[in-house]
């Protein structure tokens, strides 16, 4: 089973659809966690919302105690959240991506797709990744195409990934298939 955490973003409702596809799907408000179903489930969603990850304590608690015991996978602020966890600094970047297709290409360090492989993805964030970032055994594994801002990582030890991208977007493309091969991972 998939817990999907919504941090009240009206993707959340694409993105239980999408993971839908996979496996049987539930998913709570961050503030009102059912915690028998967060414990049954085997992979754990942060959704996408509006916001800072430092507006959602509860959240990187979350993301703390489950580290290394389930898969966990971020989207967008989702993202955001694992690396801030991770002593990641998130800042406003210069240019805001909303309803914004981009390229990103695959980088040397992803263990689940080929290096160089570019992906059609949609965009909605205003903030991003400062670098440099160090955490044990983090890898960003995807770069937008023109900026280089870090679009996705893989923690292949803790089973934990990240897109700052939406994978559910009907900008991007093959989003379906990225999701695919983290959960058969």
């Amino acid at each position: 089973m998939i817990y999907v955490i919504d941090h009240k973003d009206s993707f959340t409702h694409n993105v239980v659809h999408q993971f839908s596809l996979f496996d049987r799907v539930e998913c709570s408000d961050f503030n009102q966690i059912d915690k028998s179903k967060l414990n049954k489930s085997s992979t754990i969603v942060l959704s996408p919302g509006p916001g800072s990850p430092k507006d959602y304590p509860l959240t990187s608690k979350i993301y703390k105690t489950y580290k290394g015991k389930k898969k966990i996978i971020g989207i967008c602020l989702g993202f955001q959240q694992i690396l801030f966890s991770e002593g990641g600094k998130i800042i406003e970047q210069n240019k805001i991506y909303h309803g914004f297709q981009s390229d990103v290409i695959v980088n040397e360090n992803s263990k689940l797709y080929k290096k160089g492989q570019i992906f059609k993805v949609g965009r909605y964030h205003s903030l991003k990744l400062k670098e440099p970032f160090e955490a044990k055994n983090f890898d960003i594994t995807m770069r937008c195409a023109i900026s280089g801002s870090a679009m996705s990582i893989e923690n292949n030890i803790d089973k934990v990934y990240g897109f700052q991208f939406h994978p559910e977007s009907f900008l991007t493309i093959n989003g379906n298939t990225l999701i695919k091969k983290i959960l058969s991972s």
